[in-house]
């Protein structure tokens, strides 16, 4: 423990000094003590003497109160503090929710970014990002561990995305390029939102919520793509709305996304699945689980209870001391 301003200390001490011996010199000067007769007579009676010691004990007691107070008030001035230095931990994965709004999944976006509002419910000091595409790619917010932000964004997103809205500002730069629902580009797209290999100690995965449908050239295939993913250890979690078994079109949609996500140590899952939300906030917590380690951060805590217990203490004493004197 320290004092912060211990400066106040010596220069309070002076003051009391200056006062204390301004008082004694004006006792001496105004001559209050008088000459009495006899007065052994008086000061012999075990009485007197009782009264005396009564009085003197008291006195010492409301002087050594008032000593007490001035000093405990003097420390409490001077600002007791505790320095503590700590190191932050911060979990160390980083998560891009990655979402094709290209027009074959306008049905399902909605119902996609609320799997994305519970997935982030579940998630504790995680990183989290959002981006969006079609036939070119747009951030709509990078990694952030602010949740309330996170939250807010997704509401956004969701009204944005919804069925009745009539609104088109939400897809702005997501249609800049030929071709629509470029799947490769889109997925390529959110792997550059990571810090670069080497930077960031952080684990890194990839909710990528699409149908598969590809519908024009992209610069990207989905398998080339992938193989950026895993190059970058990054895994890919895929949700698909049109999960609907083995058929020729859908199911050879949903075997590339599945192909993406078993190259990359991911999952997939079904939109509709019950068990989407727990098993990717699962496989995703699992990864690297160890903290990382942040700056050390100094902290300075008052502390000045025990001198302003101090100060109570010693008021209370010399209310009592001037109580009894009184008597």
């Amino acid at each position: 423990m320290e004092l912060k301003f211990w400066w106040l200390l010596p220069v309070g001490f002076a003051i009391l000094a200056t006062v204390v011996v301004l008082l004694w010199r004006r006792r001496e000067e105004t001559g209050l003590e008088l000459p009495v007769a006899h007065a052994e007579r008086l000061t012999a009676l075990p009485a007197y003497q009782r009264a005396v010691r009564r009085r003197r004990k008291w006195l010492t007691t409301a002087v050594a109160a008032v000593a007490v107070l001035a000093v405990s008030l003097l420390v409490a001035a001077a600002r007791p503090v505790t320095e503590r230095t700590s190191i932050p931990e911060q979990l160390n994965r980083d998560i891009i929710l990655c979402l094709d709004v290209s027009g074959s999944m306008l049905d399902t976006d909605e119902a996609i970014v609320t799997v994305f509002a519970k997935l982030v419910e579940k998630f504790k000091g995680e990183r989290i990002g959002l981006t969006i595409f079609d036939s070119s790619a747009v951030t709509v917010f990078p990694l952030t561990d602010d949740y309330d932000f996170v939250a807010e964004e997704l509401k956004i997103a969701q009204k944005a995305l919804s069925i009745d809205s009539s609104s088109f500002e939400y897809f702005a730069g997501t249609y800049e390029a030929a071709g629509s629902s470029l799947i490769g580009d889109g997925l390529a797209s959110c792997i550059n939102g990571f810090p670069a290999v080497g930077e960031s100690e952080r684990s890194r995965s990839i909710i990528l919520a699409t149908d598969n449908l590809l519908a024009g050239r992209p610069l990207f295939s989905l398998a080339e793509a992938t193989s950026l993913a895993q190059t970058a250890k990054i895994r890919i979690y895929s949700l698909n709305p049109n999960d609907y078994g083995t058929s020729t079109f859908f199911g050879n949609a949903a075997d590339g996304l599945k192909k993406t996500s078993t190259a990359t140590g991911g999952g997939y899952f079904a939109l509709e699945s019950e068990s989407a939300v727990p098993e990717i906030v699962q496989k995703v917590q699992t990864t690297e689980a160890a903290l990382l380690k942040g700056a050390p951060q100094r902290t300075i805590l008052d502390n000045p209870g025990w001198a302003l217990g101090a100060a109570l203490l010693s008021l209370l004493v010399l209310g009592a001391a001037g109580w009894r004197l009184r008597r």
